[in-house]
């Protein structure tokens, strides 16, 4: 395959950045997308050129590091990670964008790499459980309905890529929020902290500087982890009981 590349280049945080054009040659239906790139920056290397910084690590499609809008699309074409996405579902002498996340929460660093710390600091305000010290609690001590496990498993596969924030039109950030205070909300060891982690991780999420949501719905649309749209009302539910109940104190 041919294709024409349109990459997002910048030198730093500071720089003004611009869409560079490339050609690459050579490229199977096989490669990940992160292949191709690694394909486009040896040839950039070989020509003395800087090569074009882009986040990765797992490749495996559990991390979320490999993030980028592809075509307008977070993560590409496909409902998956970006490692995870496959040249074949381009053609021959297609020209396909590749750039950053957009959104002022996640600044640029350098090209395609952008800074995903407010999400590290959105579960620190109370993406955690009170766990006591000693010895393991035995396994059935305390059972979970599995209608509850099912829920708390199905939010727990949010992995962080921040798909949500760059496919929604306010750059909002709930669904990824939602998706960290359901998680443990749901299940009895999560109990303790349950008002104030609503709280504290909506405030700080605030506090980040993402934009409102209006329920659009592209987040759970982009997420390729399936997270659901319900997730975000099911968090609101938990934000007003937890207000109304800080309200009466």
């Amino acid at each position: 395959m041919k294709l024409n590349l349109r990459v997002w280049r910048q030198k730093n945080a500071d720089a003004d950045g611009a869409m560079s054009t490339y050609e690459v040659d050579g490229i199977s239906p096989d490669m990940s997308f992160l292949e191709m790139l690694d394909t486009l920056n040896e040839e950039l290397i070989l020509k003395g050129e800087d090569p074009v910084a882009f986040d990765h690590d797992c490749r495996e499609g559990i991390c979320g590091a490999c993030s980028l809008v592809i075509n307008g699309d977070a993560h590409g074409p496909e409902r998956t990670t970006t490692c995870q996405l496959h040249m074949r579902s381009f053609e021959d002498g297609d020209t396909i964008d590749v750039e950053p996340w957009r959104a002022s929460a996640f600044p640029v660093v350098k090209d395609l790499v952008v800074d995903r710390s407010a999400f590290d600091r959105i579960i620190q305000a109370g993406g955690y459980i009170t766990a006591p010290t000693g010895s393991a609690p035995e396994a059935h001590a305390t059972p979970v309905p599995k209608p509850d496990a099912d829920l708390a498993f199905e939010h727990a596969e949010c992995i962080g890529c921040g798909a949500c924030v760059a496919a929604c039109p306010n750059g909002a950030a709930m669904l990824f929020t939602s998706a960290k205070v359901n998680h443990l909300n749901v299940l009895p060891q999560g109990a303790p902290e349950r008002e104030t982690r609503v709280l504290d991780m909506v405030a700080q999420m605030d506090e980040e500087g993402f934009g409102g949501c209006t329920l659009a719905g592209e987040c759970a649309t982009a997420c390729p982890k399936g997270i659901p749209l319900t997730s975000i009302t099911g968090m609101n539910r938990e934000w007003l009981r937890a207000t109304r109940r800080a309200g009466k104190r």
